[in-house]
């Protein structure tokens, strides 16, 4: 691995290993999702405790300070919106050129394994991978499942992680399961975990990061349960206690609640 390539991973892995990545990349096939409305907004009092942006070019662009940044993984793939035929019909939205022009530690892009563009998201990671490649920038790959939920299970997730860590994803976000500690011990790669739709308790959310972490995942990439949230920044703290000092679900929500009660 060259020095370019360690040197990004190190800025959005962190010491201990771990990682906690915002995502605010949703209105590249949702438009302007609640909570998302203003981006800038949403995350600023987010800074402190997240280690990486997931983002668009566009809202980079638009809504995030250059000089005053987190580590940031570009959003690379789209074409397709909610409203749509098939969210899984993606291609690469943004060059090389782009992408170095931009300065980014790391690219993300979505696979959808057993649809239709199986074959079109696999080459899309793979021709990704043999250009960031030569400029030492790590490829997240993204397992999605669209909007076909019940595709969430060890068996499909395992599948399609191991298949982006052999196309040669860098690291595979995917979603918490039962069994997960299947889906991580058949990925050669490090695995994050997706957040998924917003869980109707914060306990919830602390209870699947916590099991994703005791069963090999090195962090999470988790948006809608933090800032959708009536107290984001209680959910980020809480969850940056589970992810990088060792706290259980009873002390996340301890967290959880002290600064809750403080606003």
């Amino acid at each position: 691995m060259n020095w370019g390539m360690k040197n990004r991973l190190a800025q959005v892995i962190k010491e201990d290993g771990h990682c906690f990545f915002m995502p605010i990349d949703h209105g590249y096939f949702q438009g302007p999702t609640s909570g998302l409305e203003k981006p800038a907004e949403t995350i600023k009092p987010l800074f402190d405790y997240y280690d990486a942006l997931f983002v668009t070019r566009g809202v980079l662009r638009a809504a995030i300070d250059p000089a005053h940044t987190k580590p940031i993984i570009l959003r690379v793939s789209g074409g397709t919106s909610m409203i749509g035929k098939d969210l899984a019909n993606e291609g690469i939205t943004t060059s090389i050129e782009e992408i170095i022009r931009l300065n980014v530690q790391a690219v993300g892009v979505s696979v959808f394994i057993g649809s239709e563009y199986e074959q079109q998201t696999l080459m899309n990671l793979s021709k990704l991978v043999n250009e960031c490649e030569d400029y030492g920038i790590p490829v997240m790959a993204v397992t999605a499942v669209g909007k076909e939920l019940e595709k969430r299970d060890a068996r499909y997730l395992g599948l399609a992680s191991r298949i982006c860590a052999e196309l040669g994803a860098r690291i595979v976000k995917t979603y918490w399961c039962e069994d997960f500690d299947k889906v991580v011990k058949g990925c050669p790669v490090p695995v994050v975990i997706a957040g998924g739709p917003k869980c109707e308790t914060e306990k919830q959310v602390f209870e699947f990061v916590y099991d994703g972490m005791q069963k090999g995942a090195i962090g999470v990439n988790l948006g809608r349960n933090v800032w959708q949230s009536k107290y984001p920044v209680a959910m980020a703290k809480a969850l940056q206690a589970i992810i990088h000092k060792d706290a259980d679900v009873k002390k996340a929500c301890e967290i959880f609640n002290e600064i809750k009660n403080t606003k």
